[in-house]
């Protein structure tokens, strides 16, 4: 499953290549899936009415998993381990890389950092 984090969301929204043609193909395979986490940051960065129509559009052709507890522990193993390093990422994105850990899936994403911010989560990166 691919799990598209907010960045990629927000540049399809947004027309940006490349992650337009790419979260078009992955909606049209049906495997693609965000995080509630992602869904929250997407809604609440809408700025207008028309802007929250297109949120919710993407949001209804994604699958949002949420945090459950499985997600919780795998977040909270991320945050030790990655704070216990200096590197801490922040709580949001410890919660995103739980919830892709708990799902087995691979995380789309156009943060530079992601290797780092999920060491154990696979990172489909850059196109």
């Amino acid at each position: 499953m691919m799990i598209a984090d907010s960045d990629v969301l927000i540049d399809f929204l947004r027309g940006r290549s490349p992650w337009t043609e790419r979260i078009k193909l992955e909606i049209k395979t049906g495997h693609l899936a965000t995080t509630a986490i992602n869904s929250f940051e997407l809604l609440s960065g809408a700025k207008d009415a028309a802007e929250r129509d297109k949120v919710s559009q993407l949001l209804g052709a994604l699958t949002v998993l949420g945090v459950t507890p499985a997600a919780s522990e795998h977040a909270a193993a991320i945050r030790r381990e990655l704070e216990a390093a200096g590197n801490g990422i922040g709580m949001a994105d410890y919660l995103v890389a739980g919830v892709c850990l708990a799902h087995r899936g691979v995380l789309l994403t156009r943060t530079s950092t992601a290797s780092r911010a999920y060491p154990t989560c696979p990172s489909a990166g850059a196109i």
